[in-house]
């Protein structure tokens, strides 16, 4: 498979990816017999859609399984099932797309849900190329910087790691996913100052991993700020970092603050 996803264009990126999962997943795995599931929530007619052919199962039939918990499929049915809709379920994901939480959704690809890491290498690489251009358009799109530590936490979910995903967000280039990094760089170092950076329910992360990772980004918010010396956004990245690398006992800003307005305290 050809990798355009560290392109400088993300969206170029993403169709691309969906390009390569649409012609992976093209003849999907059959079903042996009836989608079994939960029957209180999910109905029999419901059932009998996601039976059928998987680009006429409606969105919110689609919706519905995304975020069903993994308990309440049959379990031998269950990663078929993703797999026959994955195409579709990045649609979802992507811009334009329907979901208002992708990260759990993301999350159900598990080992102890839908295991993608054992299903074909190809259907693997596919989904790994359509994850990573999805965190590179979260990265460039502009989107706070909360919003991207969701995704990453759905992708570590999914893999049981954060690496690959932080290694994929500083290998991207161009200057939206400059500016991307310094948002990120910025929201993440002032939470973690804080001591309010967690993950929700992926149980094995660990923030110190986050702030190593920022570390190492402090050159390249450097030279985005002697790039853009009037930038406040860069400075105060570069400020937090440095109390992250000095292990400082306390924040530059105030704290709670007020929407994005950060509040210097200290310099």
């Amino acid at each position: 498979m050809s990798d355009l996803t560290d392109s400088t264009d993300p969206y170029a990126a993403w169709h691309h990816a969906l390009a390569e999962a649409d012609r992976v997943f093209a003849s999907p795995p059959s079903l042996d017999r009836p989608v079994g599931g939960c029957a209180r929530c999910t109905p029999a007619a419901e059932l009998l859609l996601l039976a059928g052919d998987p680009a006429s199962v409606p969105d919110d039939v689609l919706g519905h399984f995304l975020r069903e918990v993994a308990e309440h499929w049959d379990a031998d049915q269950y990663p078929v099932l993703w797999r026959r809709l994955l195409p579709r379920a990045l649609r979802h994901w992507g811009p334009g797309g329907q979901s208002a939480e992708p990260a759990p959704e993301i999350g159900r690809l598990s080992p102890d849900g839908a295991a993608y890491a054992r299903w074909p290498a190809a259907e693997r690489a596919a989904v790994d190329g359509a994850l990573r251009a999805l965190l590179a358009l979260a990265l460039a799109d502009g989107r706070p910087a909360g919003d991207v530590l969701d995704l990453l936490e759905g992708m570590a979910h999914a893999t049981g790691t954060a690496e690959p995903w932080l290694a994929h967000l500083a290998s991207c280039s161009g200057p939206a996913a400059d500016a991307g990094l310094v948002r990120l760089a910025l929201g993440w170092s002032a939470d973690l100052l804080w001591e309010d950076l967690g993950f929700a329910w992926w149980y094995d992360g660990d923030p110190s991993e986050i702030a190593g990772w920022l570390l190492t980004q402090r050159p390249r918010i450097a030279s985005f700020a002697a790039r853009h010396p009037r930038c406040k956004t860069a400075a105060d990245a570069l400020a937090g970092l440095d109390h992250l690398r000095a292990g400082a006992p306390y924040s530059p800003w105030a704290y709670p603050h007020a929407g994005n307005l950060l509040l210097r305290t200290s310099w």
